[in-house]
């Protein structure tokens, strides 16, 4: 069974995510720690816990979701994987980095690319990967059915959704990616979002604005 536990990182207030299942095998999805207490607080959970930490995800590749990729990956000798789609967000967060107060990002190399349809392993567990463009144009969602959970990055927050306003966004395609793939979902799915509270997908076809 997956465990999840939460942190709220950097002045974006970014939700990054730790899996981990009895096997005490854990993955990293979109580590944000930024400041030297946030990097503490990440490796003090997970020495604490006594896990073995595989590799890293990104749902996307804004600067708030991967800032602290190359610490992550340093630190604990990990790979990184992300989407194909959303590498070049990567080297451009170099340049960006200062004007969101990021004077410090490290950039990060991937390993490799998250691909379509894939399942993701790791311990017991398995994630499926679902492709839901248009917050950017790689975005993915990590799904486990059994449980009935998605870490969905910046698809669809708790009464609102990601903005489309950012380099390779677009309205369309996210809301094709919200209704055609997210709204797909058991009504009952747990869904934790990039930022703020988690939320349902049974919430959300009620309250979502972006249906209208």
């Amino acid at each position: 069974m997956i465990t999840i536990k939460s942190f709220v990182f950097n002045a974006l207030q970014e939700n990054t995510y730790l899996l981990y299942d009895e096997t005490n095998a854990c993955i990293i999805i979109d580590p944000g720690c930024y400041e030297p207490y946030e990097k503490e607080e990440l490796v003090e959970f997970i020495k604490l816990h006594e896990l073995t930490p595989k590799f890293i995800l990104n749902t996307h590749c804004h600067i708030d979701h991967i800032v602290g990729n190359q610490f992550v990956k340093e630190y604990f000798d990990l790979k990184l994987f992300v989407p194909e789609k959303d590498a070049f967000q990567i080297k451009a967060a170099t340049s960006y980095a200062p004007m969101y107060g990021f004077h410090r990002f490290e950039e990060s190399i991937p390993d490799g690319y998250i691909q379509e349809n894939e399942t993701i392993r790791f311990g017991n567990s398995e994630l499926s990967v679902l492709q839901v463009p248009g917050h950017s144009p790689g975005h993915v969602a990590f799904y486990n059915a059994e449980q009935g959970f998605c870490i969905n990055g910046d698809v669809l927050f708790k009464g609102s959704f990601g903005r489309y306003d950012l380099p390779g966004g677009n309205f369309q395609v996210l809301l094709n990616s919200i209704t055609k793939v997210m709204f797909q979902l058991p009504e009952e799915t747990i869904i934790y979002c990039g930022h703020g509270p988690s939320t349902t997908i049974g919430y959300e076809k009620k309250y979502n604005p972006i249906l209208g």
